[in-house]
């Protein structure tokens, strides 16, 4: 259950004993009819195709609808199950006393819906820091993950300060990666966190990416969309309220659209979307981006793909630094607050 099989040649990286691809299907989608729905039967039929097409990672949660429960019917039913890694979270929301019961009924609730005897990666989320609780939950995952119920651990949404104190207490090894928003719009994990990954041999799983899809050719020239619009998804109204307020306004977003498209055209063409999350996979600290699927809906693998195919050269990287400093994105530290912080 080591190396996870490829069906094309991809880039990979290694998260704990696993080989996985650099770039992840994210079924978060799948919590709302807002972004669409389809019918269980298709969504378990795309899972295919993308397994077959390398994309062999998959990230989901508790509070995503049924998407364990669709994921562990899929991997399930495989001939070689073991090709696919499934992600989940455990997300903590709400104050609570911790006791090893508690932690053990999450952890085997999540085991439950995805029909696995263990769960190949966890990724845990608590959202008051105030409430130190979140040592004593780590300390029994790990408990835990000792006694064979999960492979992994990691963190979802955890800030630079928290990381650090958590691996610090928990020993080298033990937390593997963060989840964590990161884009040419948010670059937030550039300020500590690259440095705490650094320290503690810890990969981002990088989300948010494409902003929602606002970092495509299709808005390249567009006018400025309307905040309320029944149109826009649930993520795109995140996204655009970002750009807008935090980062900058549409006309210099248009300009970092226009440079991107200058960029991909010298690689023949390719997207704006694999430009941008070419530009985040090219950070040592980042180990995958997480791309939003609309299983069943709307599919992107074949263009997502290409991203493999190419390195940005220093000037690429300086013709959208250029662009980045016109904007407010390192002040969203400060504005906003570290990882996570705008979910707290």
């Amino acid at each position: 259950m080591s190396e996870v099989a490829s069906a094309t040649p991809r880039e990979t990286f290694t998260l704990g004993p696993f080989l996985v691809p650099r770039l992840w299907t994210g079924l978060w989608q799948l919590s709302s009819n807002a972004w669409g729905s389809a019918s269980a039967p298709k969504i378990r039929q795309e899972m295919a195709r993308y397994v077959e097409n390398g994309y062999t990672a998959f990230d989901m949660a508790d509070h995503y609808g049924p998407a364990e429960l669709l994921f562990g019917e899929f991997r399930g039913k495989l001939p070689s199950p073991d090709r696919v890694v499934g992600a989940t979270k455990w997300c903590v929301f709400r104050p609570m006393q911790v006791t090893r019961d508690t932690v053990a009924a999450a952890v085997q609730e999540r085991i439950a819906r995805m029909r696995s005897r263990q769960i190949d990666l966890l990724q845990f989320h608590w959202q008051d820091y105030d409430d130190k609780q979140y040592l004593t939950a780590l300390r029994y995952l790990q408990d835990l993950q000792n006694e064979g119920k999960l492979v992994t651990l990691g963190l979802c949404n955890f800030d630079a300060i928290r990381t650090d104190e958590i691996c610090t207490e928990l020993g080298p090894g033990t937390i593997v990666s963060n989840q964590v928003q990161f884009s040419l719009i948010d670059t937030r994990p550039l300020h500590g966190m690259v440095d705490v990954c650094e320290k503690h041999n810890v990969k981002l799983l990088t989300y948010g990416t494409l902003c929602g899809g606002f970092l495509a050719d299709k808005w390249l020239g567009q006018p400025e969309p309307d905040l309320y619009n029944s149109n826009l998804t649930p993520s795109q109204r995140k996204y655009l309220d970002m750009i807008m307020k935090a980062w900058g306004d549409w006309s210099l977003f248009q300009d970092l659209l226009s440079v991107l498209r200058v960029i991909g055209n010298r690689y023949g063409g390719i997207s704006i979307a694999n430009i941008a999350t070419r530009w985040v996979l090219d950070h040592p600290c980042v180990g995958a981006v997480i791309v939003g699927a609309r299983l069943g809906l709307s599919e992107h693998t074949d263009d997502n793909a290409r991203v493999y195919s190419i390195g940005l050269t220093q000037a690429d990287h300086t013709e959208i630094d250029a662009v980045l400093g016109r904007s407010k994105g390192g002040l969203l530290v400060a504005t906003i607050g570290d990882c996570g912080a705008e979910y707290r």
